[in-house]
C-alpha cells in the first residue's frame, strides 16, 4: 500500500489503476453543491417572496425560518435570510459527509480513493486553520436542532388554513406537503448526526448497567439506524429545503397556484 501510495504522489493528479468511472461521483458531488450554493445565495438575497398566504395558507420559506421579522422586528439593511443560513451552512460544511464530499470534489483531495492528488501535498489532518474549526461542528449541531424546532413549528401551521372571518381550520395543501416532506428529510439528516449519536451514547462504558444506561442505549441504536444512510439523507434534504424554498416563492409569485386536497 506504501508504494502504491508513492506511485500516486510521482504521478500527480488523476494517476490511477482504477478504470471505473472514479471520476463521476465528485463531478456530481461538485455541481450539485454549486448549483444549490447559487440558488440558495440568491433565495436569500431577495429578501421576498418567501412568504405564501393567500386563500388563507401560511406557507413559510425555510431559508427565512423563524421569520425574525415578524417576532423581533428585525429589519437590517440586508435580506434577514442571511441572518439564519450561517447556521446551516455551518452545519453542513462541518458534517463529517459532506467533509469527505467537498474535500474531493473542491480540493480534489484525494479525488477519489487510489487516485492521485496534486503534487507536493501531504496528509496533515484538520490541525491547523482553518481546517481545524471543523471541531465545532457539534456547536452547530445545537444550533441546527433550534432551527429545526422552528421548522417544524412552519410545517405543522401549514396544515391550519384562515378562513375569511379570520378563524383557523385544519386542512391539506400541496405546500403543506411540501414542507412536512422538508421537516421529515431535516429530522433524519439532523438526527442521524454523529455529534448526537456521541451525546446519547458516548463516554458510557456499559449499556446494560442502569434503566438510564439501557434508554440511553435505545436512543444511540435509533440514531446510529438514521447515521448509517447519512449521506442519502443529506443530499435529499438538501433537495428538499431547496424545492420547498422554490415552491413557496412561486406561489408568493403568483406563478405557481397552490392546490387544496382537503
Amino acid at each position: 500500500m506504501a508504494q502504491a501510495g508513492s506511485v500516486l504522489e510521482r504521478n500527480g493528479l488523476g494517476a490511477t489503476a482504477r478504470r471505473d468511472a472514479w471520476w463521476l461521483q465528485p463531478l456530481l458531488v461538485f455541481l450539485g453543491l454549486t448549483a444549490f450554493g447559487v440558488y440558495a445565495i440568491w433565495a436569500a438575497w431577495q429578501g421576498n417572496d418567501y412568504l405564501y398566504h393567500a386563500q388563507g395558507a401560511y406557507y413559510l420559506s425555510p431559508f427565512y425560518s423563524p421569520d425574525l421579522h415578524v417576532l423581533f422586528g428585525i429589519q437590517p439593511p440586508f435580506s434577514f435570510a442571511f441572518l439564519i443560513l450561517w447556521i446551516p451552512l455551518g452545519f453542513r460544511a462541518t458534517c463529517y459527509y459532506y467533509r469527505k464530499a467537498y474535500y474531493r470534489s473542491y480540493f480534489l483531495d484525494p479525488p477519489a480513493c487510489a487516485v492521485g492528488e496534486p503534487k507536493g501535498r501531504c496528509y496533515r489532518g484538520e490541525k491547523a486553520f482553518p481546517f481545524i474549526l471543523q471541531n465545532i461542528h457539534r456547536y452547530f449541531f445545537y444550533l441546527a436542532t433550534l432551527l429545526l424546532l422552528s421548522l417544524w413549528y412552519d410545517a405543522v401551521r401549514s396544515f391550519f388554513f384562515r378562513d375569511p372571518a379570520g378563524q383557523l381550520h385544519f386542512g391539506v395543501g400541496v405546500g403543506s406537503l411540501v414542507l412536512l416532506f422538508n421537516v421529515l428529510t431535516l429530522s433524519a439528516f439532523t438526527l442521524g448526526c454523529n455529534s448526537l449519536r456521541h451525546l446519547v451514547g458516548g463516554r458510557l462504558d456499559c449499556f446494560s448497567c442502569s434503566a438510564a444506561t439501557r434508554t440511553r442505549y435505545k436512543l444511540w441504536s435509533g440514531v446510529s439506524l438514521l447515521n448509517l444512510k447519512h449521506a442519502p439523507w443529506a443530499w435529499i434534504s438538501l433537495f428538499a429545503v431547496g424545492f420547498a424554498d422554490l415552491y413557496v416563492r412561486l406561489c408568493a409569485m403568483g406563478v405557481w397556484h397552490d392546490v387544496r386536497i382537503f
